[in-house]
């Protein structure tokens, strides 16, 4: 009975606070605060002082807004517009054509960027009039940019699974590597219904690509060369053990300047901007983490988590019913909160319920940022439907049924992650590990 109390009281407070349009951060320390005054003795503001304090201090914490800058700086460049000159050259002669860009081009810059926004508008401002021109169906263009976008929530550097490996304490480099073979198997998906629909679409007509020689294909893939060495500079320092996560992103941030120097996009203007946009994004992200900390904090005290696990063993579901109800859970949850958000609030009850269950939990993140992408193109507030929105002029209701074939390949990804755990598991365990 204490514990339906306190389920009744925290879930009143916290959809009364976002109601009234509170930033979540702030949401999430109110809810604590609360929890804190009724299940806890003592000062709870001197509790949440130190708990915020103890959970920002972290050195790991810090590889956030240096990914961060680093997407915001490239994001100012021509590197959307270099990546379809590289790459669509190798692509028009493919079954779907040059709508893979769409999806190689997400997946080429999610692997720099680490987030899902920042993907959708540099690679979608370039190849949307590019692929509208050649008369490509407009529906295939906005779910495929719409899907493939959300590869920056999996490919690393991912901004969610160092949220997520901060809040549970794990590895961030074990995170990344896990986000590496499923990102690009569900690349693949993508790619996989594109040349399906290609073939058994009636509208499917798009003008006939003009025939390079192999010479020139491979001309042109010179303009690939700087983002494949900055992926190379960035995930390989990691994977050799040169580098932790942050330094690899201080390598990152240097490594983009120095391509936006080269191509002449760097002046104060965009330098102050991509800084600006980066300490923005940081700023609210922390807060977020602080008010989750706080939360799991006063959760601890309420014994709720506990409370949970112990009812989810009593009922006897298998790892696979468990992640099954998780999995409507998320998509539920996803439908009103952004990505980060839905991942720091749920984990403070989640997380003890995963580890009794005995799942692994680099694994389970994987596994978590599939979900949460799904949530990207879900109405109402997927964050990837609103950009799109801004980009095209296009009814919310007409992007996400554009966006449905993606969403249900995510599904798909679902289940072959639990099918196949390697796929997310391999990596991690036979990454080197530097000094």
């Amino acid at each position: 009975m204490h514990e339906l109390y306190a389920i009744v009281i925290f879930l009143f407070v916290l959809f009364f606070l976002l109601g009234t349009g509170v930033w979540v951060g702030l949401a999430l320390m109110g809810v604590a605060y609360v929890g804190m005054e009724m299940f806890a003795s003592g000062d709870p503001g001197q509790r949440m002082i130190t708990q915020i304090w103890s959970s920002s201090s972290s050195w790991t914490l810090t590889a956030l807004p240096l990914f961060i800058w680093m997407g915001e700086i490239l994001y100012r460049t021509r590197l959307s517009e270099d990546m379809f000159k590289g790459l669509s050259p190798w692509l028009g002669r493919l079954p779907g054509g040059l709508v893979h860009t769409n999806i190689l081009g997400c997946t080429v810059f999610a692997a720099v960027s680490g987030s899902s926004a920042a993907t959708l508008t540099t690679v979608g401002k370039m190849s949307i009039p590019e692929l509208r021109a050649r008369n490509y169906p407009e529906s295939v263009i906005i779910g495929t940019l719409a899907g493939a976008a959300t590869l920056g929530l999996m490919i690393p550097p991912s901004l969610t699974l160092i949220v997520y490996g901060v809040t549970v304490n794990e590895s961030i480099i074990r995170l990344f590597f896990a986000g590496i073979m499923p990102g690009l198997v569900l690349a693949a998906m993508f790619m996989g219904y594109v040349a399906i629909y290609s073939k058994l679409s009636k509208t499917w007509n798009p003008d006939v690509e003009k025939g390079m020689s192999f010479a020139e294909k491979v001309q042109n893939s010179r303009f690939l060369l700087p983002v494949i060495c900055l992926i190379v500079v960035v995930i390989g320092s990691m994977y050799l053990g040169f580098a932790t996560a942050t330094e690899a992103a201080a390598f990152g941030v240097i490594g983009s300047l120095v391509l936006a120097l080269g191509q002449g996009s760097l002046n104060w203007d965009s330098f102050s901007q991509s800084l600006m946009g980066a300490t923005r994004t940081s700023a609210m992200i922390a807060l977020i983490l602080a008010g989750a900390a706080f939360l799991k904090l006063s959760m601890g005290f309420t014994g709720l988590p506990r409370a949970l696990a112990d009812m989810i063993a009593h009922m006897d579901l298998s790892r696979f019913e468990l992640l099954m109800v998780l999995l409507v859970f998320y998509i539920i949850l996803g439908m009103f909160l952004d990505g980060i958000s839905s991942v720091v609030l749920a984990l403070a009850v989640v997380e003890p319920m995963v580890r009794e269950a005995g799942i692994d939990l680099i694994w389970f993140g994987i596994f978590v940022v599939v979900v949460v992408e799904m949530a990207q193109i879900t109405p109402p507030i997927g964050f990837n439907l609103f950009v799109l929105q801004g980009m095209t002029d296009h009814e919310m209701s007409y992007i996400a049924k554009a966006s449905l074939p993606m969403f249900a390949i995510m599904v798909l990804m679902v289940f072959v992650l639990i099918w196949v755990p390697d796929l997310a598991l391999w990596l991690p365990e036979n990454i080197r590990q530097g000094p």
